[in-house]
């Protein structure tokens, strides 16, 4: 087990416990290195500061006894925001309709970057998606890196407090 299954392993049962669902953790930089937790609201409703204040205490508790990094570190936790990256299958669902960004690790018709709107997940599991040549199907294992993009249709389904 790698140390962000690990971390992930520590921290996913008191985010549930307070409400909270893990979309991603995320260790970045050399020199000053800083664990990234991605969090929201099961309820969906938007994270506050103090929702990730109340995360920071809880998590800096359980990450100081079991001391899965070592050496220093800074703990930052933050909320997905509204051009969230997509990292579970269920977030493909969930933000069908949507416009999204996908890079893919091998290409998939040729092609490793695709932006176009989410249809859902197939049956096999594959990301679908409307791009400007037509529906493209991406293996959910082969992405790499996807979000959201920022569209006046997002934004406004998110200031409406549509559960998005």
């Amino acid at each position: 087990m790698d140390r962000q299954d690990r971390i992930e392993r520590l921290v996913v049962p008191s985010l549930e416990a307070m409400g909270y669902e893990l979309v991603r953790i995320q260790m970045q930089g050399r020199q000053r290195p800083t664990l990234q937790v991605m969090a929201e609201r099961r309820d969906r409703r938007p994270m506050t500061v103090e929702d990730c204040a109340d995360i920071s205490r809880a998590l800096s508790a359980i990450l100081d006894v079991e001391d899965p990094i070592q050496g220093a570190y800074v703990l930052e936790v933050s909320s997905p925001g509204i051009d969230r990256p997509l990292v579970r299958p269920d977030d493909y669902a969930r933000f069908a309709g949507f416009e999204a960004r996908v890079e893919t690790g091998q290409p998939v018709d040729g092609r490793k970057r695709f932006r176009g709107q989410l249809l859902g997940l197939d049956p096999a599991g594959n990301v679908r998606l409307a791009v400007e040549t037509g529906e493209v199907s991406v293996p959910f294992a082969h992405i790499q890196r996807a979000k959201l993009v920022l569209t006046d249709a997002l934004i406004a389904a998110t200031t409406k407090g549509q559960e998005v």
